[in-house]
């Protein structure tokens, strides 16, 4: 058991899980900023607001705290499309507002999308955070199918592709236009919305 598991227990695993989330929330912008390559925790420290100490205190390492700070992160943005899935009434409904928080996202947070793809390139070579990786890839892949099949749903046919293949169009037509945003594409915002669109029409 590592010195932040045993601070835990002796905290109060629910109290100091709290002020874990508190502290990866803040590093999180520091980070995305920087890259996993240039981050240790005292880089994180001299870019934000908190102290060395503090983060060594709640996290073993770099890799605790950023596997902690991504998977906040990314759980978040997978939960945003879950009332688009509730409360759309049509497929064109659901495939317009699903294209075009794809776009926001890719606008407003592109640095946290391109910290994502580096740690996800990452945990093919580090294991220090490869299953919180592998665990936001089943999220995102899930949070997929549920646009698929409620698209399916609402227009009576059946998804022509499986969970895996509507994640792996979905995740590649994003990074793309991440790549083209990062380097001065705005164009490419756009683009991402009406991929998404043809995307979701085409997988049922």
């Amino acid at each position: 058991m590592g010195d932040a598991a045993l601070r835990a227990e002796k905290a109060g695993t629910d109290k100091f899980a709290l002020r874990r989330r508190e502290l990866a929330d803040a590093a999180l912008a520091a980070i995305a900023a920087r890259g996993f390559a240039h981050t240790g925790l005292r880089d994180v420290a001299s870019h934000s607001e908190l102290s060395h100490g503090l983060l060594h205190y709640y996290f073993e390492d770099k890799d605790d705290l950023i596997g902690q700070a991504i998977w906040q992160y990314k759980s978040e943005c997978a939960r945003r499309y879950d009332p688009i899935v509730e409360t759309s009434q049509t497929g064109a409904e659901l495939a317009e507002r699903f294209g075009t928080e794809m776009a926001a996202t890719l606008r407003d947070e592109a640095d946290m999308h391109r910290l994502w793809y580096d740690l996800r390139n990452q945990a093919l070579f580090d294991a220090g955070f490869r299953d919180t990786i592998i665990a936001i890839d089943a999220l995102l892949r899930d949070m997929v199918w549920a646009v698929v099949e409620r698209y399916a749903e609402l227009e009576n046919r059946p998804p022509v592709v499986d969970p895996l293949s509507a994640y792996a169009l979905f995740d590649g037509v994003f990074l793309n236009s991440l790549i083209a945003y990062l380097r001065g594409d705005l164009e490419a915002v756009d683009r991402v919305r009406l991929a998404s669109i043809r995307l979701l029409t085409g997988a049922v």
